[in-house]
């Protein structure tokens, strides 16, 4: 973690999901949910986390350099139609690939805004499986408007926020629910 982000990070804190703070005067978002249980609901969420699917299944389109999070890829993740569309930038900024056994473990991923999101900060997914073989997602995030223009909007931007992170859970239950009977 730095407290001097990048040229093109524009945000103090770079890395700080990974310990789970954030600087002063960022709006935090914290959300913990538990998705089920065993080793197979475990790996298909890294997996799964690794490979953009929260992204792709929360509804956006996903344009990345990499087809997994690695450190340094880049990724704009977009949501609306035409002149409509918001993209929103990123840019890896630490990964935790899944070990090939034991527990408890976790694996995951935080990126970062680039120039062009509508926010300053950063956020990570990340899967963890408990000593008890539980496995939880948790997403945390801090940001900050990017501009006036989305500050201006500050209920819509935060009420946006929060649609966005249901649908990273809803897509998270129904990818850790797949390959279970019914």
């Amino acid at each position: 973690m730095t407290d001097k982000a990048p040229v093109w990070l524009e945000y103090l804190g770079v890395g700080s999901t990974e310990q789970g703070s954030a600087p002063e005067g960022y709006a935090r978002v914290l959300e913990e949910v538990r998705l089920g249980t065993g080793l197979d609901t475990y790996r298909r969420m890294a997996d799964g986390i690794l490979a953009w699917e929260l992204q792709r299944r929360a509804g956006l389109r996903v344009t990345a350099d990499s087809v997994t999070a690695v450190p340094g890829a880049r990724v704009v993740s977009g949501f609306g139609v035409g002149l409509f569309r918001l993209n929103a930038p990123c840019e890896v900024v630490w990964v935790h690939e899944p070990s090939a056994d034991g527990v408890p473990q976790s694996a995951g991923f935080g990126y970062g805004t680039l120039p062009g999101h509508p926010a300053r900060g950063e956020e990570s997914f990340e899967v963890e499986i408990n000593s008890q073989g539980e496995v939880w997602l948790r997403i945390r995030a801090f940001s900050k408007p990017a501009n006036w223009f989305y500050a201006a909007g500050g209920l819509v931007t935060r009420a946006a926020q929060r649609y966005v992170t249901s649908r990273y859970i809803e897509g998270a239950r129904s990818l850790a629910a797949e390959g279970k009977s019914q």
